[in-house]
């Protein structure tokens, strides 16, 4: 699938825009929340149970992101994409107050990073939707038109350097600094852990 770099049209303007601006917008707010983890020192407070929190925060965002890049849009995967919209909201109330509850310092910084990573999915979903009316209709409606339900593989495919980056930012900008938060969270439990038994 190539998008016209002269088509101006409602339609390739808002996909241009998905592709090209939110999505890769996506990973400067993970990234900036990431190093506040870090600056905030979530080993010595949180731990292991913030790190992991955010880790299925990355997945609920992830599954919508791949259906969408991959599959053909349909009212499974609008479902799936509203679920997973609905779980990241949940689990990131539960982060917030994991954090808190550990005392490490949410900073209003912290906090406005949070507003763009909460938002960032809505705003991808409903513009996924306005291109698919027809699908969003089927969801409303219960539509049972052949294939509706089913995951399907796009038949205009992206093209595979686009989708080559978008893999190469998902693992460099988040799976490697997340990676690496997991990591110190368990280092220093596992050395707090040594400590008490040596105390003892």
């Amino acid at each position: 699938m190539r998008i016209p770099d002269r088509a101006s049209d409602v339609e390739t303007a808002t996909l241009r825009y998905l592709l090209y601006g939110l999505l890769p917008a996506w990973f400067v707010p993970g990234l900036l929340d990431w190093w506040q983890h870090r600056r905030t020192r979530i080993e010595d407070t949180a731990g292991v149970r913030e790190s992991l929190i955010h880790l299925l925060m990355m997945a609920e965002v992830g599954l919508p992101i791949a259906l969408a890049l991959l599959c053909e849009i349909n009212p499974l995967v609008l479902t799936i994409m509203a679920a997973t919209i609905a779980a990241h909201e949940a689990t990131a109330l539960w982060d917030v107050k994991t954090a808190v509850d550990s005392s490490r310092e949410v900073t209003p910084i912290e906090q406005h990073i949070h507003s763009f990573l909460e938002s960032l999915p809505f705003m991808g979903t409903a513009a996924i939707a306005c291109l698919h009316w027809k699908d969003a209709r089927e969801l409303l409606h219960a539509g049972d038109r052949r294939g509706a339900w089913r995951l399907q593989l796009k038949r205009h495919r992206l093209p595979g350097g686009y989708l080559a980056a978008i893999a190469a930012a998902v693992g460099g900008l988040i799976a490697v600094p997340y990676g690496e938060e997991l990591r110190r969270c368990v280092r220093t439990a596992t050395n707090m852990t040594e400590m008490g038994e040596s105390i003892r």
